[in-house]
């Protein structure tokens, strides 16, 4: 099962963030976001399918998100939380920790914004579109 979500780079992102990587649907990104790897999503966690929510919700499901841009592609491996929401209309968050909020779409992440690949982190603040597929099982 797969989610699609679409956004773009911007020249404010750093990926230096210790424990979290975010996705935005916002049109800005302030220097101050070292989590926010894209902005201007296309699909937010409210808008995620309702059976790809239910499976994330098994806290032995495997979640991935895959990120591409330009020619580099990295794989976030994390797991589905009983507790998630998928209830924000703003923004996504896989996290490393076992937080859950609105925004949290996977928690347990093996890579936060700080671990992104480097050329891919300044592809995406030289402004590339980025890709992001989440699969979860």
């Amino acid at each position: 099962m797969e989610q699609r979500v679409h956004a773009t780079g911007h020249e404010h992102v750093t990926a230096e963030h210790a424990s979290t990587w975010e996705l935005t649907s916002d049109d800005w990104l302030t220097p101050a976001g070292d989590c926010i790897l894209g902005v201007e999503a296309d699909t937010v966690p409210a808008e995620f399918d309702a059976a790809f929510v239910d499976a994330c919700r098994d806290h032995d499901a495997t979640v991935e998100a895959t990120l591409r841009a330009d020619s580099h592609e990295q794989t976030v491996v994390g797991r589905g939380h009983p507790d998630l929401t998928f209830e924000s209309d703003r923004s996504l968050v896989a996290r490393t920790s076992d937080y859950v909020d609105d925004r949290t779409v996977m928690v347990g992440a093996d890579t936060a914004a700080e671990g992104v690949d480097r050329d891919l982190a300044a592809a995406l603040a030289d402004g590339a579109d980025l890709t992001c597929v989440f699969r979860v099982a």
